[in-house]
């Protein structure tokens, strides 16, 4: 098939805080290699700007969903999900997206793929990049997806997106260890990688937990204030390299994983302020699953950053995590008092809204 003349049957959404390419996996070539050079075509990569295709010349906006229904028991749809680069062409499926996954059960509704409720709708989603499942819950009144929020359905805000939306509930299960293997990668609460004390943790994404301060930062810098700064980038990069070998990641050279994040106190009515990288440039909030594991990592004694959490409310599990451009509440409980510490429950709200639907043409 010439994808060239026929263009191929694409919606974008924007999931969270990103924006991605959702597609039905029947819709693109079955041969990897063959899908990752059709979707670099319509993403307009390689090009920092992305000027002839869909991306919007940063990472957050150039991310991919692919769908299908799933033969798991139990489970409606699959997701793949594929960070694209920007100015390189690179198509990685090493991690999830937590934002992305917010679009894909009004995705699936909306192609008929899992049918909709009378008032509301909930979608068990396997995530094939780590074998663990999701559930998303949104508004369907009339069975049609409700991506407005009012009254009935709530008026949700999420930092990072202008306005207020429906929500989408979304539950984790079987998420810690879904990248490495293990909730504690190394074995470890804690490590010491370049100098750098650390917590290497893996709640559905693997993440590099560190103090601010051990970089000589306050953590409350601007997003332009760390851009800018090209030492705290290659240190940064030089501690997540060598902490993702002690993860058992490999070389992680040019990969998106591990993440990282620096922790401070808080100071915007939150619980803990947070600095996160993608992997190595600083992300204008933090990821859904960063922000997850983050703060599972934070639970449990003698982890970098347990600290902080001397204050938050007794018998609570939902931890507000203020980050450049706002907050994001998620729902954590672990049970540390197991050996190895076990994830009791993780989930977070998000919203999504279709942004397009229709043909798009590859370069």
């Amino acid at each position: 098939m010439s994808y060239d003349d026929t263009g191929v049957r694409c919606t974008m959404l924007r999931g969270g805080t990103s924006r991605g390419l959702y597609l039905e996996a029947a819709d693109l070539p079955a041969d990897p290699a063959a899908r990752d050079d059709l979707l670099l075509r319509l993403m307009g990569t390689p090009d920092p700007r992305q000027i002839d295709g869909l991306g919007g010349a940063t990472t957050l906006t150039s991310k991919v969903a692919v769908v299908s229904p799933s033969a798991a028991p139990g489970v409606d749809v699959d997701y793949l999900f594929l960070q694209l680069g920007v100015d390189e062409p690179t198509v990685s499926d090493r991690q999830n997206c937590g934002n992305v996954l917010a679009g894909v059960g009004p995705f699936a509704v909306e192609r008929g793929l899992v049918p909709a409720g009378a008032e509301q709708t909930s979608v068990r989603i396997r995530m094939l990049n780590s074998g663990s499942v999701a559930v998303a819950t949104f508004p369907t009144p009339g069975g049609r997806v409700e991506y407005r929020g009012d009254r009935r359905w709530g008026d949700v805000p999420i930092a990072g997106v202008p306005g207020t939306a429906a929500p989408v509930a979304l539950t984790f299960a079987d998420t810690a260890g879904s990248g490495t293997g293990r909730l504690l990668p190394t074995g470890r609460v804690r490590d010491t990688v370049e100098g750098i004390d650390v917590t290497c943790v893996d709640n559905g994404m693997a993440v590099v937990v560190a103090r601010a301060e051990a970089f000589g930062l306050s953590g409350y810098e601007s997003h332009a204030e760390l851009s800018a700064d090209a030492g705290l980038l290659a240190w940064v990069d030089a501690v997540r390299t060598a902490a993702g070998e002690l993860m058992g990641l490999g070389d992680v050279t040019g990969t998106s994983v591990p993440k990282t994040a620096l922790l401070a106190a808080p100071r915007d009515g939150g619980q803990v302020c947070t600095r996160s990288f993608i992997p190595v440039q600083p992300h204008s909030s933090i990821g859904v699953f960063a922000a997850v594991s983050v703060v599972t990592g934070m639970l449990l004694p003698g982890a970098v950053g347990h600290e902080l959490t001397a204050g938050w409310p007794a018998g609570s599990s939902r931890v507000d995590v203020e980050h450049p451009t706002g907050h994001l509440l998620v729902d954590v409980e672990v049970d540390a008092s197991a050996d190895p510490p076990r994830v009791v429950r993780a989930g977070v709200v998000r919203t999504a809204r279709k942004l397009f639907d229709g043909t798009a043409f590859p370069r």
